[in-house]
């Protein structure tokens, strides 16, 4: 198995939304806002190959929304989607499963794009199953009032048109070492892959712990549809990660691609941060 980092570029979303209840007088020190109160945060996924496989855990917020959406996000830096997958030495079309921990725009984005015409859309990754749980793909399908800006038709319904989707149960494995673990806080069944790399296990958090300053237990987002539960999924999953010695690999920190932890006095915390290169 080999692990490459993808990096899609960087947006900006409200520092209060994403700190939650934590004072700005606290958050402003880990990721600084600016005057309009928007810290930059990144868009990071993960490629894992293994045997004839290639699997990219989300993609990104994708190119085909509208100037006036991405306006609102400020979308920076010079990463793409693109030129992250050929960097690692692949395109699009190599790609065989692409696996969507949820549906926010964010991390899905990248999974269709227009076609040739510009008048509909197609699958990114023509080659690909996409993954996804039954009970998420309905909650997306037929979104709330509180998310309904998050899922985005264009982003969603193209998947099952075009026959390439397949679904995921809690615990179940993509393939020996990628295990499936469902978290219900943030949205209806987020699904986090837990990989075991040589003898490691290495968390792709999505927004469960968006960044390493997510990892104390009161920090969490305003947007998360059942803050409590996000509480206590947090406090269990944190003590099993640190007695057990995982490593974190973060989808929005700015900076930190990878952490382990450390039980303190103050609780589970991060330990050391490190790129992935280094974990590996």
């Amino acid at each position: 198995m080999k692990l490459h980092t993808i990096n899609t570029g960087y947006f900006k979303l409200d520092g209060g939304a994403m700190f939650g209840v934590v004072p700005k007088t606290l958050w402003n020190k880990l990721n600084p806002a600016d005057e309009n109160n928007m810290c930059s945060w990144a868009l990071r996924c993960l490629l894992v190959e293994e045997g004839n496989r290639l699997i990219l855990i989300d993609n990104g917020c994708g190119d085909k929304q509208s100037e006036k959406f991405f306006a609102f996000y400020y979308m920076h830096g010079d990463d793409t989607l693109e030129k992250s997958l050929n960097k690692a030495g692949y395109t699009f079309d190599d790609i065989t499963d692409v696996f969507l921990t949820h549906l926010h725009f964010d991390h899905c984005g990248g999974s269709v794009k227009w076609n040739k015409d510009r008048i509909g859309y197609e699958t990114s990754f023509k080659n690909a199953t996409y993954w996804s749980n039954e009970q998420h793909w309905e909650w997306a399908v037929y979104p709330n009032a509180r998310e309904r800006a998050s899922f985005l038709k264009e982003n969603i319904l193209p998947i099952r048109e075009s026959g390439q989707l397949k679904f995921l149960k809690d615990g179940d494995q993509l393939f020996e070492g990628f295990k499936v673990m469902c978290v219900y806080g943030h949205t209806e069944a987020m699904m986090l892959p837990i990989i075991n790399y040589k003898g490691r296990t290495i968390v792709y958090c999505a927004d469960l712990f968006p960044s390493a300053a997510h990892i104390p237990l009161p920090y969490i987002m305003g947007y998360d549809v059942r803050p409590l539960v996000t509480l206590e999924e947090k406090t269990k999953f944190l003590d099993t990660a640190a007695k057990n010695d995982y490593i974190f690999f973060f989808e929005h920190d700015r900076t930190i691609e990878c952490c382990n932890l450390e039980l303190t006095d103050k609780g589970v915390r991060q330990k050391d941060a490190m790129p992935l290169k280094d974990v590996l």
